[in-house]
């Protein structure tokens, strides 16, 4: 009807690349050549998804952001232009001059303030097809873990895991946790709620990234409580945790998943399904639909594939549609995932349609 505005779809999507390389500049570098098969996978499924904003986790950072703008240029070469770009350094890889993971040695990958082997290692950064409030940013990477509410840091035989100095200077983010605004066609502000949360693995018995990892999905729930009602938020990015599989906290993002405040549409994939099924192996096990999944692990060294990438719109959004780029072997576009999670990146790209 003429004189009646068209509602517009925004579509926010999150990705776990997995471009993290084994030293600083490398990531330039094999973006610079041109000739990586998993760099090239990424690209054509980000081109083929065509999201408007995007997350990116395992994106290794440099302060000239020097390999995102390679990385957006390739991309547009595609047909996804993304002029608006964000990106912070993570705590991976910041050194703290304190052994924090208890090998009674310093400076290994493990005593920065997130896993990295190097400044900038697994970041995170944003594209976006609209435009980015920079100086309204709010970044909750620096927050000691000790000071959030409620928070459960490792003890072992009543005493500080690995030191009371590790507790005193341990930030709760293993890479980041931003509040990103971006300004909507419309004049609206849509805030991206970002994270990557520790894998809930690779630790003893004082269950150091289980905890973690449970506190860093828990600083949103209780965020939440801090943004005015009529708040428009998308929580996005890997959360390292499936709601009813793994060692992630299943308390804690079942606790997000059912906040008031939170919608979520669990997008699905017919691929996640079939993988599954031909995989088999620790998958047989799984109490999650599978159609939810959102990684392609290797069975023979891991729980399995399931579902640890979330985008969770706030309730008062409209939500047109969802989904999770996982072809299965008879539809189009299989060849960039293909059977074995080998194919580019592990994770998948999960996305969600939001009218404005």
């Amino acid at each position: 009807m003429a004189g009646v505005a068209q509602a517009e779809t925004i579509r926010v999507a999150t990705y776990n690349v997995g471009l993290n390389r084994k030293g600083p500049g490398l990531l330039v570098r094999d973006l610079v050549r041109g000739k990586d098969e998993q760099i090239d996978a990424v690209i054509a499924v980000i081109a083929r998804v065509k999201p408007d904003i995007l997350l990116l986790n395992e994106f290794d950072f440099d302060r000239g952001g020097v390999a995102l703008g390679l990385f957006a240029d390739r991309l547009a070469a595609k047909g996804a232009v993304y002029p608006y770009r964000f990106a912070r350094a993570p705590n991976s890889g910041l050194a703290s001059g304190v052994d924090l993971d208890g090998d009674g040695r310093l400076n290994g990958p493990g005593d920065s303030q997130g896993y990295g082997r190097f400044f900038g290692a697994r970041g995170m950064a944003i594209l976006s097809r609209f435009p980015i409030d920079v100086d309204a940013v709010q970044d909750f990477s620096g927050q000691l873990w000790k000071d959030l509410p409620g928070a459960m840091m490792p003890v072992v035989d009543g005493k500080p895991w690995p030191s009371q100095a590790a507790w005193d200077v341990q930030r709760l983010s293993s890479k980041g946790h931003w509040d990103v605004p971006v300004i909507l066609p419309d004049g609206t502000r849509l805030r991206l709620l970002a994270a990557h949360a520790t894998p809930p693995v690779f630790d003893g018995p004082e269950d150091r990234n289980g905890l973690r990892n449970r506190d860093e999905i828990r600083f949103w729930s209780l965020y939440l409580a801090r943004l005015e009602p009529d708040t428009g938020f998308v929580i996005l990015g890997d959360l390292n945790a499936d709601p009813k599989d793994g060692e992630g906290s299943q308390g804690a993002i079942n606790a997000l998943l059912s906040d008031p405040r939170v919608r979520d549409v669990r997008p699905s994939s017919l691929g996640a399904v079939a993988a599954s099924a031909r995989q088999g192996g620790p998958n047989k096990l799984h109490l999650s639909d599978p159609a939810f999944d959102t990684v392609d692990w290797d069975e023979a060294r891991t729980p399995g594939n399931m579902r640890v990438d979330y985008v969770l719109p706030s309730a008062n959004l409209d939500i047109s549609g969802a989904g999770v780029f996982w072809p299965a072997p008879d539809e189009d576009g299989f060849e960039l995932v293909g059977l074995d999670g080998s194919v580019g990146a592990h994770h998948r790209l999960v996305w969600v349609d939001i009218m404005r």
